[in-house]
């Protein structure tokens, strides 16, 4: 079974979420409310993937995303974005990040699961 990590300060989110790849996908999914919460949890739980949002307080997701691949147990470890930025400028800073690809807010489950599944080849 696939472990996802949903790293999202939205609460209602992150349950939206969780509850989306666990009964469309039967993956066990993590939530963490914050950046260093998120890095926390992925040290202790060693996800297979990570959702991780952008606009976050504190510590965002680029941040987030920043200290996570300075480690090298996160080196390899795909993260995809989750962002409610959607403009073409902020589309292209993105991409320049090390990351497995962004999913676009506001979402559908089945469209979740499906970008989630082509994002990491995750063909299941």
């Amino acid at each position: 079974m696939k472990r996802i990590l949903v790293i999202d300060d939205d609460w209602a989110i992150g349950q939206i979420v969780q509850i989306s790849l666990k009964a469309i996908a039967g993956w066990e999914v993590i939530v963490a409310t914050s950046g260093q919460d998120g890095i926390d949890k992925a040290l202790i739980e060693h996800p297979d993937a990570i959702l991780l949002d952008m606009m976050m307080p504190g510590m965002d997701g680029v941040t987030t995303l920043k200290v996570m691949r300075s480690h090298s147990v996160f080196e390899s470890l795909p993260i995809i974005l989750l962002t409610a930025k959607a403009q073409i400028h902020e589309k292209q800073q993105f991409s320049e990040l090390p990351i497995n690809g962004m999913i676009t807010k506001p979402f559908t489950a089945p469209d979740l699961v499906k970008q989630m599944r082509s994002l990491l080849n995750w063909n299941e």
